[in-house]
């Protein structure tokens, strides 16, 4: 079993149960990835792109028996299962899943980089992360808590504010109903 990281992101539709969804259907089925923690769910201003909503984030960590290019299979399939569609780079989206690390694992297959080649621009993805493993290290790259405090101390035109939405909670399976 390999340690991976999952961002996920929404901003059109129902975003809360959208994250849920793909929870769900990540971590559900035979041979899924075994959930080992889930993030606080934030809303964050999108970062590039075209004017569009706010999304709200979150990062599941998994123990996963999956190879990355299978990994990535299941993210992309839970994509398609909320009928995400890849117009405008950065465009709005009902579901985001992105692979940002799997074990130690570094790559520069330009089908899936590991890590996320910008994983550590992203306050939206370290902030979650952190939340979920507070010694969570980024390959090549150290410790995300040092790397959030980086992008913040250079985040001075709060591009990349974020909030905890404190109503909000992604449950794991198995748990009780949240929200």
């Amino acid at each position: 079993m390999t340690r991976a990281v999952l961002s996920l992101g929404s901003n059109l539709g129902d975003r809360m149960a959208t994250l849920q969804g793909a929870v769900d259907t990540l971590l559900g089925g035979e041979g899924a990835p075994l959930p080992v923690a889930v993030s606080a769910v934030y809303e964050t201003a999108p970062v590039g792109g075209p004017d569009q909503g706010a999304f709200l984030n979150a990062v599941v960590v998994v123990d996963t028996a999956d190879t990355p290019g299978e990994l990535l299979d299941r993210a992309q399939s839970a994509e398609r299962a909320f009928d995400r569609v890849r117009g405008v780079r950065w465009g709005p989206r009902t579901l985001d899943v992105d692979v940002i690390s799997y074990g130690d694992v570094r790559d520069d297959d330009p089908v899936l980089t590991l890590p996320h080649p910008r994983a550590h621009l992203r306050a939206f993805v370290l902030r979650p992360w952190l939340d979920a493993d507070p010694t969570a290290e980024l390959p090549g790259r150290g410790p995300v808590a040092d790397i959030l405090a980086a992008v913040v101390a250079e985040d001075t035109g709060g591009e990349q504010e974020l909030r905890v939405r404190e109503d909000l909670r992604l449950r794991l399976p198995g748990e009780g109903a949240g929200r």
